[in-house]
């Protein structure tokens, strides 16, 4: 199977990343920081594994990056930036990874993966993201957090 693209920038490369995940590529996702937060970052991946997520977020993000900024999606690098705060709470950290996991298939798709209605689908992702990891999680503490999270979600004027 054909490389990824080293960055997802141009039309031909969104083409190239697209056509990959299309035929099933996963990445072998790497994290980049702190041995404290690459530590956390496997913790909040083991909720994505859980949850049944884990072949999504690897079709999507290629490397979780620590910055000391915003979280954000860098679609151009197949990446997420992350700061420490976020994996405080390795469930939310988790949904955070596949929302832009989701964002990330749209932006491959050509869709408007971001504002208004973009931003709604991606929660919708994460919200599927947190009922999965409440059904199939043992872990009482996890199951709280998304029983919480999803709560928090439901009474959001977001949706």
């Amino acid at each position: 199977m054909a490389r990824f693209p080293e960055r997802v920038y141009t039309r031909d490369e969104v083409e190239q990343a697209r056509k990959l995940v299309e035929a099933g590529y996963k990445h072998r996702i790497s994290t980049k920081g702190t041995p404290s937060f690459r530590k956390r970052v496997r913790a909040a991946l083991q909720h994505v594994k859980k949850a049944g997520f884990y072949d999504f977020l690897r079709a999507y993000i290629g490397q979780i990056v620590e910055i000391d900024g915003f979280s954000q999606l860098r679609e151009s690098e197949a990446a997420i930036w992350a700061n420490a705060q976020l994996l405080n709470a390795p469930v939310e950290a988790a949904g955070f990874f596949i929302q832009k996991a989701y964002q990330m298939k749209e932006f491959l798709e050509g869709k408007l993966y971001y504002g208004g209605a973009a931003e709604a689908r991606s929660v919708e992702k994460r919200i599927e993201f947190l009922e999965s990891l409440k059904r199939r999680s043992n872990n009482i503490l996890a199951k709280k957090e998304c029983v919480d999270r999803l709560k928090q979600w439901a009474e959001s004027t977001f949706i």
